[in-house]
């Protein structure tokens, strides 16, 4: 029982009773202590990801952290959307963008950089990238792409009936993907290198089935309270962004990084242990759950409140999003990495921030 009073275990209850207060008391000492709790809360989150993944084993640990955290993003969407508002017309579209780009830029390319460094050179199953590339590419141009070109309705959105078919395609190909993922091929998402897979720091064997259950319930409260103080911290955001003169959609991004830190940390801590695999299935799938569950669920709560939605991206947009498809896909294509694929990425990251603060 020593190990349910452990800081795994304690922080993130703290992190929710500051959360609550939070909104009590705006004071910048409040607002530092916070900060640190959503770092612990992050923490926690990651370890007890791990602790799951070794007694499930792998894929199946990174895909319920994937879509654990995806899950609760989508219900705050919801909602905000449900809250009204000139912003809810795009917020599912710029929540996505703005994720997809980080993950594919970010954290894939840290990811490599940091694994390249310490180990040179690092291998992985193409099987699995090309499976997740092609069901993730498929769903952004039906989503964020194509309906700049449809012709039902002005502008870039879907109507009605589009909008109910994008929603079952995207269900479709995610659905599909999770079962090539876990049952018909998941020899493909495999690490080559087992024996360096990622193990928790405080536990020497596999979990029991308490402290299995204890680590699945801690790991949804460490989610829910790091992207609940993410979008607390909005506001504090926004103003410390307004007053360096910066644009305000430079917003939403240092929140949808705030919101994936779990799961880029794993990743990170994957990658530096030589688990590239562990790493690419926890990006790709996290990629792959936020569009595949986002869209649909949104679509279903505009039809049901009658809310009018925009998907399509502006010109600038869906030319970075090609460039970082095509990046991935290339640095990906030989079954190894180096650590120039993790440069270029980042690379393509810094072109997608300077080009929101400078239009």
């Amino acid at each position: 029982m020593k190990k349910l009073f452990n800081w795994s275990f304690i922080l993130p209850l703290i992190a929710w009773i500051a959360y609550f207060f939070h909104w009590a008391d705006g004071s910048v000492v409040l607002e530092m202590l916070t900060g640190l709790l959503l770092i612990g809360a992050v923490l926690s989150g990651v370890h007890h990801s791990e602790v799951i993944a070794v007694r499930v084993g792998e894929p199946f640990g990174t895909i319920l952290l994937a879509v654990a955290i995806t899950i609760i993003e989508v219900a705050l969407i919801i909602t905000l959307m449900m809250s009204g508002g000139e912003k809810a017309l795009y917020l599912a579209r710029d929540t996505v963008f703005s994720a997809v780009m980080l993950i594919l830029n970010a954290i894939i390319g840290i990811c490599i950089l940091v694994g390249s460094a310490k180990h040179f050179e690092q291998s992985f199953q193409k099987d699995s990238v090309n499976t997740a590339l092609v069901s993730l590419i498929a769903i952004l141009v039906l989503t964020l792409i194509l309906p700049n070109y449809t012709t039902s309705v002005s502008g870039p959105r879907y109507s009605e009936v589009q909008l109910i078919f994008i929603g079952i395609a995207c269900l479709g190909i995610y659905g599909t993907f999770l079962l090539v993922q876990t049952v018909r091929h998941k020899n493909y998402f495999l690490s080559e290198h087992p024996a360096e897979a990622v193990q928790p720091t405080e536990n020497a064997g596999p979990p029991d089935n308490f402290h299995l259950m204890m680590s699945l319930l801690f790991l949804l409260i460490s989610l829910g309270v790091v992207v609940l103080l993410a979008k607390a911290f909005s506001p504090a955001i926004e103003a410390a962004v307004i007053r360096a003169g910066l644009p305000n959609s430079l917003v939403g991004v240092l929140i949808a990084a705030l919101v994936l830190l779990p799961e880029g940390m794993a990743a990170i801590i994957a990658a530096r242990k030589n688990n590239l695999q562990t790493s690419l299935n926890l990006a790709l799938g996290s990629a792959l759950a936020s569009i595949g569950l986002t869209i649909p669920a949104v679509v279903f709560v505009s039809r049901l409140l009658h809310l009018d939605l925009i998907l399509g991206l502006d010109t600038k947009s869906m030319i970075l999003l090609g460039l970082s498809i095509f990046t991935v896909m290339l640095s990906l294509s030989k079954g190894k990495t180096n650590i120039l694929y993790g440069v270029v990425l980042l690379v393509n990251l810094g072109a997608y921030i300077f080009t929101v603060i400078f239009p």
